[in-house]
């Protein structure tokens, strides 16, 4: 005989799902909270160019983008079939580009603000001269670090 027995059948009891909602509906409203939606709806049409020798963006959040090419169809009654500048999203003139880089930097922290890069979403068949435009306004924003958005892939020559 011994002093201790062994129990037969018996079986460990069932795990609780009492908590579970609840535990979903945190998951939910976290999710909720910390997703970002996008920010820019692009009204025009951008192709943009390759190159071989690309590199990341450090810091995502400090880089303010713009894009340049033709308005798609449903804005070319209105903004016709030249290429245009965009800003957020909405349509924009070349001297608007100081204004709104200095909105941008006021929501940035003030020791941040000179790590901002501007991105260049240009399209392929917009003319070099637009783009010079751009970049002059650039300068006189004191807005220096650039940035070329490009797609990885060999450059025809």
């Amino acid at each position: 005989m011994s002093k201790f027995s062994k129990k037969r059948g018996s079986s460990s009891p069932g795990i609780s799902t009492a908590s579970l909602p609840d535990i979903v509906f945190m998951l939910l409203f976290f999710f909720m909270v910390v997703t970002v939606i996008r920010e820019n709806e692009l009204k025009v049409d951008v192709t943009i160019p390759m190159a071989s020798e690309l590199r990341k963006l450090e810091n995502k959040s400090l880089t303010t983008y713009m894009f340049i090419g033709k308005p798609m169809r449903r804005y070319q009654g209105q903004y016709g079939d030249a290429p245009q500048l965009q800003l957020n999203d909405k349509f924009a003139n070349k001297n608007q580009i100081p204004f709104f880089l200095e909105e941008k930097k006021l929501k940035v922290e003030e020791r941040l603000r000179d790590k901002m890069i501007t991105s260049l979403r240009i399209d392929n068949d917009v003319t070099m001269g637009f783009v010079t435009d751009v970049k002059t306004e650039l300068r006189k924003a004191e807005q220096l670090r650039v940035n070329y958005a490009a797609t990885q892939g060999d450059v025809v020559k």
